[in-house]
């Protein structure tokens, strides 16, 4: 335990859903209950009810707003740290560090809080990425992140860098879990398609960048080659990314998927679904800074394939190796679909990705700058 109440202050663009806000509101809950005073700052969003209903302050910045206004920020937060002194300032997204950085440039000394950076992804490479490496310490998601930054950024000292595995709660994804009656029969309903099919599921909001394309032709080539699979593209569309959801619609017009596949928008039964699903895929072509749904699918005991890199490939290679596929390599992936659908593989009972985990070494770092 720390020797005195913390005061800690998260910055992040929004709280709308995400890896990176799930995990912000993790750390707010660990601080109220260890006694300590948590505040986040973003521009709000949906879960906002949820971290003040776990005892943390939320203050309604838009810091994450890409505009030339988000600069006049600056000396209004510089004015607030003045008058609201915290110990504890974490930054968790590029813009928002450039704000901080901005910020206590011109703040005294006695003033200025430590500062912590998390990296969440494999930013593209260059000064306005490289805000995230200003931190006193620099969390990185995974070994991955890791090898990213100490190869991109030579100058940053290796011994600033905290390497904080995300975790998944075990009582809230135990393995062998399963849904309750009704929960069943809810989804049948819903979708009653999927009574007696192989369910194949792709985790994920609507973005290029989590790999539904490949996705799409390897339920296509699947179906001709006579298998019973249904898809499952579970995720949110983003008003800003409708175009990228109408091109996929029309990918499976013309692949002629329309009875072997659903969108079922954002979901917040995501263990149940996994529960559901005969396999959870992960297929994005740019590789991943960490890759929570393939823990959280594994977590339950659904096996889940995957291309070999990144931290997706990172977290296979360590509990799932026979889930990684090559890169892009769909004539692989059909292939293993058709070896599970035959004798489904067992996935690993136990892991050492624990949320207890995350949240006791990124609280045993806050004081370790405070000491």
């Amino acid at each position: 335990m720390a020797t005195r109440r913390m005061k800690v202050l998260q910055v992040l663009p929004a709280l709308s859903g995400g890896g990176v806000e799930r995990g912000t509101l993790e750390v707010a809950a660990a601080l109220v209950a260890a006694g300590h005073h948590s505040m986040v700052m973003s521009e709000g969003g949906s879960m906002v009810p949820e971290l003040e209903r776990s005892g943390s302050e939320h203050l309604a910045w838009p810091i994450g707003r890409k505009s030339l206004w988000t600069l006049g920020l600056v000396p209004r937060l510089r004015h607030w740290l003045r008058s609201h002194p915290i110990d504890i300032l974490h930054v968790r997204s590029r813009l928002p560090a450039w704000i901080v950085h901005l910020t206590l440039r011109g703040l005294a000394a006695e003033h200025r809080p430590h500062l912590v950076s998390t990296v969440h992804g494999l930013y593209s490479v260059g000064r306005y990425s490289e805000i995230m490496c200003h931190g006193e310490r620099i969390i990185a998601v995974s070994h991955t992140v890791e090898h990213y930054l100490r190869a991109h950024y030579p100058n940053l000292d290796p011994a600033r860098i905290r390497v904080i595995p995300r975790g998944v709660r075990t009582a809230e994804f135990p393995f062998g879990y399963q849904p309750d009656k009704a929960w069943w029969e809810a989804w049948y309903k819903q979708y009653p398609a999927l009574r007696e099919r192989f369910v194949l599921t792709l985790p994920g909001r609507i973005t290029r960048l989590k790999g539904h394309h490949d996705f799409l032709e390897l339920l296509h080539r699947l179906r001709i080659a006579g298998l019973p699979v249904y898809g499952l593209i579970v995720g949110g569309e983003h008003p800003r990314r409708q175009r990228y959801a109408r091109e996929l619609r029309e990918r499976v017009r013309k692949l002629k998927l329309g009875s072997h596949l659903c969108f079922t928008g954002q979901r917040n039964d995501m263990r149940e679904i996994y529960a559901a699903s005969d396999i959870v895929f992960s297929l994005s072509r740019k590789p991943e800074s960490f890759g929570r749904t393939t823990l959280e699918a594994l977590s339950i005991g659904t096996p889940v394939i995957g291309y070999d890199h990144g931290g997706v490939g990172e977290i296979l290679t360590e509990l799932f190796p026979k889930g990684l596929v090559p890169l892009g390599d769909l004539a692989e992936l059909c292939t293993r679909v058709s070896a599970y659908y035959q004798s489904s593989p067992q996935a690993p009972e136990q892991h050492h990705y624990r949320l207890d985990d995350m949240l006791t070494s990124t609280l045993g770092l806050y004081e370790e700058l405070m000491s």
